[in-house]
């Protein structure tokens, strides 16, 4: 995405990034919802959207929530096959993610680096291309990821006549790919920024993670006029709980340990479609055949169990 009109190098100086890439994101899922909207079909509606409320929308996090397994894994694994980057950069980015992922660690100069890497793969590419290839992976590994469950939940808002739209960390690009397959009416992601069409390697804001997830709902909420009150938003991950606390209807989908008690404590809704060794294996990466993944995967339980 073009660094858009209203972000002046002083802007960028002084204003949050978290502020930044929640902005950023809004606009870029308004800009995508005006040019390419679109239905889909589905089934068992929860029991709360109101059909005919036009303030009202949902919101849904991406990975382990709508999809199984975490978009930026899919991702990475098509561009490794399309040569994009080597296989010691692939090992080091899923790595980087298990970290995230499983042991929960956030360590601000350890985001950096995996940010940095991320970019650099896709820096001096175009932006028509990764969208092409985004199309391709979706079909190669998304598509039969999709949870039926959280589908129906986002059904049944579309049913009611409300808009929906994803939530996630994942590029924009491949996010908005998703919500289009879907049928939903766009996603807010993360805003590579772009200039004539080709990546700088930079990102506006940042990635679009934890409390930037809530600058981008309520920043949509306030440009498309709804109540947050009356919307709902779907998460698994205690990292979304300042998405989820900003609607009248926060559900936990598959949710982690710490949003299972945050949710109970709270009377939050809960769903859980996981099964047996299905949910065993939630958050842990889908990057096959890479020999570092379950080395990784493994020190970061270590860690995270240390920790906790």
């Amino acid at each position: 995405m073009a660094a858009p009109a209203w972000l002046t190098s002083r802007r960028r100086a002084t204003t949050p990034r978290s502020v930044l890439a929640g902005e950023a994101a809004a606009e870029a899922a308004r800009s995508a919802y005006a040019a390419d909207t679109a239905a889909a079909p589905g089934s068992d509606a929860p029991d709360f959207p109101v059909h005919g409320d036009d303030r009202a929308a949902a919101f849904f996090d991406l990975d382990n929530t709508v999809m199984q397994g975490a978009a930026i894994f899919y991702l990475g694994r098509g561009l490794y096959k399309r040569k994009f980057f080597q296989r010691r950069e692939l090992a080091r980015f899923v790595w980087q993610q298990t970290w995230f992922r499983v042991a929960g660690v956030e360590d601000p100069d350890h985001i950096q680096e995996a940010r940095d890497s991320a970019l650099s793969i896709v820096k001096g590419h175009r932006v028509s291309e990764l969208r092409a290839i985004g199309e391709e992976i979706y079909d190669e590994y998304m598509a039969e990821r999709i949870w039926p469950g959280t589908r129906a939940l986002a059904q049944a808002h579309l049913d009611a006549g409300q808009r929906v739209w994803l939530v996630t960390a994942a590029p924009v690009e491949t996010a908005t790919i998703i919500a289009r397959r879907l049928g939903l009416t766009g996603a807010l992601g993360t805003v590579a920024e772009s200039v004539d069409g080709v990546y700088t390697g930079r990102l506006v804001g940042e990635p679009l993670h934890g409390p930037a997830k809530a600058e981008a709902v309520r920043a949509l909420a306030l440009a498309e006029g709804l109540d947050l009150a009356r919307c709902a938003a779907y998460s698994d991950s205690h990292n979304d709980i300042p998405m989820l606390s900003l609607v009248g209807h926060p559900y936990a989908i598959n949710p982690d340990t710490k949003l299972r008690r945050h949710a109970k404590e709270r009377d939050w809704r809960l769903r859980d479609y996981r099964t047996g060794r299905k949910a065993a294996k939630v958050g842990i990466p889908a990057a096959a055949g890479v020999g570092a993944v379950a080395g990784g995967t493994a020190a970061a339980i270590a860690i995270h169990r240390r920790r906790h």
